[in-house]
């Protein structure tokens, strides 16, 4: 039996609800096999991250170098990557072994607050990271970071961010667009030519710990099995949506969705 391969670059949440547990539970609910190389390892819980704790240029390299050059993979979606140097070296690798589906999730901040990207990082990320990617996804917050500007308020300022981060070098852009504050759900896939526009209602829920992590990674798992970008995109927002819509309270904050509830909404 062949099985479509996503390996995940990214922070471990001891809390399970987002990181690289998020992204093997999503691997695993979307028929691919998953593997991880972990760049931090976090306390995290549903009340916010307690510690961060960056792992060693050397052990990470290990992890990437161990799945790459065996086992091989159909996608790789990057998650929290911390530092300046983490990125180059991640970017480094997926060059290496000619890696050609990128899912860039530009994790920046945690649900509470905390940080997960260090200010230095984000020139990396722009100018090594993003060019080599086959899509990005970032929030609102995450876009204006990006592109140093204030956060967009109205869709048609999703519409300019997302052509604006098309210039950052991916080939796609999923601009996500939950941190409007009214109006349906909408996220932006833009192609560098048309954009498309992917709504859904929006689900009042304070459990939503793990969803920009869950998105990416479903992007990246139905890209790895031969996927349109269009396609992935869409099956991820389903996904998404129901994980959301099914959301587990867990914990004395802010709950992580439910990675069982896509296929659940299938039966």
């Amino acid at each position: 039996m062949t099985m479509a391969k996503v390996l995940t670059i990214a922070g471990s949440d001891s809390g399970g609800g987002a990181g690289i547990q998020a992204d093997l539970k999503t691997f695993q609910e979307l028929d691919t096999f998953g593997m991880s190389a972990i760049t931090a390892l976090t306390a995290q819980n549903t009340l916010g991250v307690h510690g961060v704790f960056p792992q060693s240029l050397e052990a990470i390299e290990a992890q990437i170098d161990a799945v790459l050059s065996d086992i091989g993979v159909d996608a790789v979606k990057t998650g929290m990557l911390f530092s300046a140097e983490i990125i180059t070296l991640v970017a480094k690798k997926c060059k290496q072994y000619h890696v050609q589906n990128i899912v860039v999730d530009p994790v920046m901040v945690a649900k509470g607050g905390a940080v997960l990207l260090q200010d230095a990082a984000t020139e990396a990320l722009i100018k090594e990271l993003l060019p080599i990617a086959a899509v990005i996804t970032p929030n609102l917050p995450e876009a204006a970071k990006l592109l140093r500007t204030k956060e967009m308020e109205t869709l048609e300022e999703m519409e300019k961010a997302a052509k604006e981060l098309h210039k950052l070098g991916p080939r796609y852009v999923v601009l996500k667009g939950g941190h409007l504050k009214s109006g349906p759900a909408v996220d932006l896939l833009f192609d560098g030519e048309e954009l498309h526009y992917l709504e859904t209602e929006r689900i009042e829920t304070k459990h939503t710990h793990g969803t920009g992590c869950t998105y990416a990674a479903a992007i990246a798992a139905e890209l790895a099995k031969g996927s349109s970008i269009k396609d992935s995109v869409q099956t991820a927002k389903l996904f998404i949506t129901e994980a959301i819509r099914h959301s587990l309270s867990i914990g004395e904050g802010i709950g992580p969705t439910n990675h069982h509830a896509y296929k659940n909404s299938l039966l």
